[in-house]
């Protein structure tokens, strides 16, 4: 089943660059920290946009929403970052209503990641909607949409071996080290930046690498503490960064901070000196690769190297695609019985008011009007008329649209009422939505 019109007025949009046509500078450009993103929020509520996603990682930024128009989105993208429009439209993509639905499923269940099964997108697309959601940003659509793609992922990652193994940017880093620096064990490694991908890369090194001279620097200090102490680890103050560099062979750059945090000026040539750069934008300055001695290798690099996990991962897509038309499809018949709860609504309405009136008729003509049970019974009388509605529409695959107008004909219905909650219309056995 095809989605029907989503909104009378609007459409869905999904825009967005990623990995894939926009390299890391571009990606840069477009990239949003958190209050970049509450911005956004705020703007577009202002500019009257009904509900929105924003997401933006190491890897793409996108938004998810209602518009007139695409551009509408655009232009929010490019007023909140450092990119223009023409430089989006070299490298973006735009996809709308049932196309919309079926890019959010592709990347919410890892399939359009850029290590293959890296479920990591998912909390990030959940958290993009606890922001919105927070800011009167969302519908029910959205929320529902959301929640059918969280249903997709956890089938996926349960039912198939799609993310099975050990891929991802933060072990391609560690996997890199291992294959081109000897002795690693016994080199001397920092690691500056310690969020999610720092903390990801440092278990990892302690894991693979058996090195016990790995120094942890982090602007929060508290933080860089809470991960040594796990793993017996040393934590230098921010300001020693330069004079940690200076005796580190390996240093691991995972800042994800929106200007370069290391600079030529921080870096010790005179001896041999390996840098990965975890982060986007990039925050390992461009002139730092022009220094003797000094490698630089960025996380795109490492994203593309390939191994037997990955490949093995991918002849899991078939059975990860299936699950995601099972899920998309339930969420689509949802769709489609939306466009009935406006005219279910007001038949609903229109029929209280006729029984308002004819109990207000009886009680004048009847002292003795048992007024209560005539409630109840014509109460029952009008809710099965409805629901045999209701069930014959949602029936009505080839002529619903022609039912539609015929009901909405012979009871004059005003169908411009809104209605209180998404669920308005419940099959016979609902089904579980997550909960976020």
């Amino acid at each position: 089943m095809t989605p029907t019109t989503i909104s009378k007025h609007t459409s869905f949009y999904a825009i967005g660059l990623s990995y894939k046509k926009a390299d890391a500078d571009i990606r840069g450009k477009f990239s949003l920290d958190e209050n970049a993103k509450q911005l956004l929020l705020h703007q577009a509520k202002q500019d009257g946009i009904e509900a929105l996603l924003v997401t933006s990682t190491c890897n793409r930024t996108e938004l998810y929403g209602f518009a007139e128009h695409p551009y509408q989105l655009i232009k929010l993208l490019c007023a909140n970052t450092t990119g223009t429009v023409e430089e989006f439209e070299k490298v973006a993509y735009v996809f709308k209503n049932k196309e919309a639905i079926s890019f959010l499923f592709q990347v919410g269940t890892g399939l359009d990641s850029q290590i293959l099964g890296d479920f990591e997108i998912i909390s990030q697309l959940k958290n993009s909607f606890i922001r919105s959601k927070a800011l009167e940003m969302t519908n029910p659509f959205l929320e529902r949409l959301i929640n059918s793609v969280i249903q997709a992922s956890k089938r996926i990652k349960t039912e198939t071996e799609i993310s099975s193994g050990a891929t991802s940017v933060s072990f391609a880093s560690v996997q890199y080290i291992m294959k081109n620096v000897e002795n690693v064990s016994e080199k001397n490694i920092l690691l500056f930046g310690t969020g999610k991908i720092g903390r990801n890369t440092c278990e990892n090194l302690i894991k693979h690498t058996k090195n016990n001279q790995i120094t942890l620097i982090n602007r929060t200090k508290d933080k860089a503490e809470k991960i040594a102490g796990k793993f017996n680890l040393i934590v230098k103050d921010y300001a020693d960064l330069q004079a940690e560099i200076r005796n580190t062979d390996i240093l691991i750059v995972a800042t994800g901070s929106q200007n370069p945090t290391i600079s030529d000026e921080l870096i010790y040539s005179k001896k041999k000196l390996l840098i990965l750069d975890l982060s986007i934008p990039k925050n390992v300055s461009e002139s730092v690769a022009a220094l003797p001695n000094v490698e630089v290798i960025h996380l795109d690099h490492l994203s593309q190297m390939t191994d037997d996990t990955l490949e093995r991962r991918k002849a899991f897509i078939p059975e990860a695609k299936i699950i995601i038309e099972e899920v998309k499809m339930e969420f689509n018949e949802w769709l489609e019985s939306r466009k009935f709860a406006p005219t279910i609504h007001a038949l609903k309405k229109k029929l209280k008011s006729i029984q308002d009136a004819e109990m207000d008729f009886q009680r004048k003509k009847h002292t003795a009007f048992d007024e209560d049970q005539t409630e109840i019974i014509t109460n029952r009388i009008i809710q099965k008329i409805t629901t045999h509605v209701a069930n014959h529409l949602k029936e009505s695959n080839d002529d619903a649209d022609e039912s539609l107008l015929l009901i909405q004909k012979i009871f004059q219905l005003d169908t411009s009422v809104t209605f209180p909650k998404a669920t308005a219309i419940k099959d016979n056995k609902p089904s579980k939505v997550l909960e976020l």
